[in-house]
């Protein structure tokens, strides 16, 4: 049984994620997606909204599990003895900084392969960092996030 994992943090899960995670669970046996608490990073939506709405967005995928994570990827890889680390690229610009970040992983963890997934034509110029702006500016964002996120994505900007 191949275990592959996703790390994230989805801060929205946007449909190019979505794309990827599809993808991969059509590749692997088990998928994790791993919604990474990142405290370097000031996150738009609460760590426990966050897997709420990735878990709402993926349930159509039985062969994928979704939890929250802080610490190295290669960590979390060992303890579901998963063989690949999945990183989804969108333009060159991704490349170099996903490059070190897996040979960095390599070097922690030789037994892990990271493997690289292009997203969709779609969606290669999709960041979950500009689907924020333009939803909190009041910008459409349908067609780029799940259903339940342009929910709740638009509900905080009401509130604003």
């Amino acid at each position: 049984m191949t275990t592959a994992v996703y790390p994230g943090s989805f801060d929205p899960i946007t449909l190019g994620h979505v794309d990827i995670i599809t993808r991969a669970s059509q590749m692997f046996d088990s998928v994790l997606m791993a919604v990474v608490k990142n405290p370097g990073k000031q996150a738009n939506i609460p760590l426990d909204e966050r897997l709420i709405l990735v878990k709402d967005s993926i349930k159509h995928l039985s062969n994928v599990e979704v939890q929250a994570f802080e610490g190295l990827t290669v960590d979390l890889a060992k303890a579901h003895n998963a063989k690949v680390i999945i990183r989804g690229l969108r333009a060159v610009s991704d490349f170099e900084y996903e490059f070190a970040m897996s040979q960095m992983n390599k070097r922690l963890c030789p037994g892990v392969e990271t493997i690289f997934m292009m997203a969709g034509l779609e969606y290669q110029f999709l960041s979950s960092s500009m689907t924020n702006e333009v939803a909190r500016l009041g910008g459409d964002i349908q067609g780029l996030v799940p259903d339940n996120v342009l929910a709740y994505l638009s509900k905080q900007a009401d509130a604003q």
